[in-house]
């Protein structure tokens, strides 16, 4: 009886497997395949969308992250596998668990566990280079992105964090503050209100990025967010800013009277107001309002809202190599 309920279980998995797969063709190209990894952690068998090119020589791999409330199947990340497949790069599209709702999303070691298996897996599966291998995510892409820089560092030769959530207690203060139902997964990922007990917090605490970031000093982590986030966009820029302070030298950390007027008036604080060089990555509507670097960590406060632009990921990314 056990082996008949695991070979249908097995058999329902590989029918829903494929009949996704089918549904990707409305948006991603041809070239990108629905896969199938098996977790080291747990041994569940967890879906992916994977192109390689047919090349002799290693070429450079793109782990994208899907947005918080979607899945390996999210289509916000089509772009990025376009630019992969004109580049011949490796791509590869994870599903950590589905959208940050549930325990096993949202951050956790099962999540965490995923996208590193999702590398080996890729690494295994086409020739990759192992110095050319390059993390991205937008909105809860980006949370995952630093977050995985903090708690991976070795593998990754850059991380492109755009418009991120760093700190998941005060995400959930402020989208209850401004009516934005993302509270609610975040109590379903850790259990309740951030305050109930200490051991609900320390799920807050895990499951942020901030709290993991300092290991990724030695790590080339690009974070950008649209200087309208938070008020056109569900995620204030004060989490871009306290990030980038956590990479930064001591001297280049940005105050926080400057990060309180960056957020609630979505302009560059006079004292920083500089030239800002013409970025073509960003496009003329796009362009960068305020810019800093520090060690291995830029920033860049751009002209836009809560989204991503691929033609600054791939510019930013194509330099990095990892020694």
């Amino acid at each position: 009886m056990r082996n008949m309920k695991t070979v249908l279980k097995s058999t329902l998995f590989l029918v829903a497997f494929l009949v996704a797969g089918l549904q990707l063709k409305a948006g991603y190209p041809d070239e990108v395949k629905p896969v199938s990894i098996k977790s080291s952690r747990d041994g569940s068998s967890q879906p992916a969308l994977f192109f390689a090119p047919e090349t002799a020589a290693p070429v450079p791999l793109l782990v994208a992250l899907h947005t918080w409330s979607s899945d390996w199947k999210n289509q916000y990340n089509v772009p990025l596998a376009k630019g992969c497949i004109k580049r011949q790069w490796a791509f590869i599209h994870p599903d950590f668990r589905g959208p940050n709702k549930n325990p096993a999303a949202c951050g956790s070691d099962l999540a965490v566990s995923d996208i590193v298996d999702a590398v080996a897996w890729a690494k295994r599966n086409a020739r990759i280079d192992p110095g050319r291998i390059y993390l991205t995510g937008a909105s809860g892409g980006g949370h995952m992105a630093l977050l995985m820089a903090g708690k991976a560092p070795e593998i990754w030769a850059g991380v492109s964090a755009w418009v991120p959530i760093t700190d998941c207690a005060a995400w959930h203060r402020q989208c209850l503050e401004a009516g934005r139902r993302y509270y609610a997964d975040l109590e379903k990922s850790c259990g309740g209100k951030p305050g109930e007990n200490d051991e609900i917090d320390e799920q807050y605490r895990m499951r942020s990025p901030v709290t993991w970031l300092k290991a990724a000093a030695n790590v080339p982590v690009d974070i950008n967010a649209g200087i309208h986030d938070g008020h056109r966009g569900s995620v204030p820029i004060s989490h871009s800013l306290e990030a980038f302070n956590i990479l930064a030298k001591k001297e280049d950390q940005i105050s926080g009277p400057h990060i309180r007027h960056f957020t609630s008036e979505s302009t560059v604080p006079g004292a920083l107001l500089h030239p800002v060089r013409h970025d073509d990555s960003y496009g003329e509507k796009r362009q960068p309002l305020w810019r800093a670097e520090s060690n291995h960590a830029r920033i860049t406060i751009f002209n836009g809202g809560h989204e991503m632009i691929p033609a600054a990921i791939f510019a930013w990314l194509s330099g990095k190599e990892k020694k």
